[in-house]
């Protein structure tokens, strides 16, 4: 297989791992998971729980950031004019993957919530 080929299967198995965590997460409600409301939700009490370092979602935040930073920036405007789809697919993939993502570690960030308060503050005597 030539480097050529090689760096298409990668793209395409990155395309693939990005819808497949969309798809994971948007179907976990019906599977007993937390509703997307509620995964939306935990968005800002996660964002400050990571920011005070309480929540190890840092890089996981991190790599959100930039990709909505990528997705909105104006800089991107310029490909999608002379490539028209092809620069508008990258945007999707983009879009495609945070949201899996934002839904991924929303869910992620919850548990953690749940696990925490069951945790019964007081000191341990041996």
């Amino acid at each position: 297989m030539g480097e050529k080929e090689a760096g298409q299967m990668a793209k395409t198995l990155r395309r693939a791992a990005a819808f497949s965590a969309l798809g994971k997460a948007l179907f976990a409600g019906a599977r007993g998971g937390p509703s997307l409301g509620k995964r939306l939700a935990a968005l800002p009490r996660m964002l400050k729980a990571t920011a005070k370092g309480e929540y190890d979602g840092g890089m996981r935040v991190a790599l959100m950031v930039a990709a909505t930073a990528y997705v909105a920036s104006p800089v991107d405007v310029v490909p999608e004019l002379f490539l028209a789809l092809f620069g508008l697919a990258d945007d999707a993939l983009m879009v495609a993957w945070l949201a899996g993502s934002v839904l991924s570690e929303t869910e992620r960030f919850i548990e953690w919530e749940q696990r925490r308060a069951a945790v019964i503050p007081g000191h341990v005597v041996t």
